[in-house]
């Protein structure tokens, strides 16, 4: 069959990527991961790495760790069903959240030291 246009290099890059992607559980969440969490939340954490269905994401602040951590059973819900897991054997069971950038001394006092007064 010949073609009579040609094909946008995109469609034909999308083919091969997907069969270049490995079939682990990490790969398909980091591949969903923006559609589920949202474009605003996936700036800001993403996920890093998965072991036996717990997937733990890093989070740019403690903070955001501390509010997607109170978002948790929605986002394994939603994530599940991003991955088509069968409901009696999900893929990600459990969602951990750590903070990847520790705050600087002086957010962390609250306080100015005598010296710099």
């Amino acid at each position: 069959m010949r073609r009579r246009a040609p094909r946008p290099l995109a469609a034909a890059l999308e083919a091969v990527a997907a069969d270049l992607a490995p079939a682990t559980t990490i790969a398909r969440v980091q591949g969903v991961w923006a559609a589920v969490a949202g474009e605003v939340v996936a700036a800001e954490a993403q996920p890093e790495s998965e072991r036996a269905g717990v997937v733990t994401i890093a989070c740019s602040s403690a903070v955001w760790a501390g509010e997607l951590d109170l978002l948790r059973a929605d986002l394994i819900e939603r994530l599940n069903l991003a991955l088509e897991a069968p409901r009696d054997a999900p893929a990600v069971r459990e969602l951990r959240f750590r903070a990847t950038a520790s705050p600087s001394p002086r957010r962390r006092s609250g306080r100015r030291s005598a010296k710099a007064l």
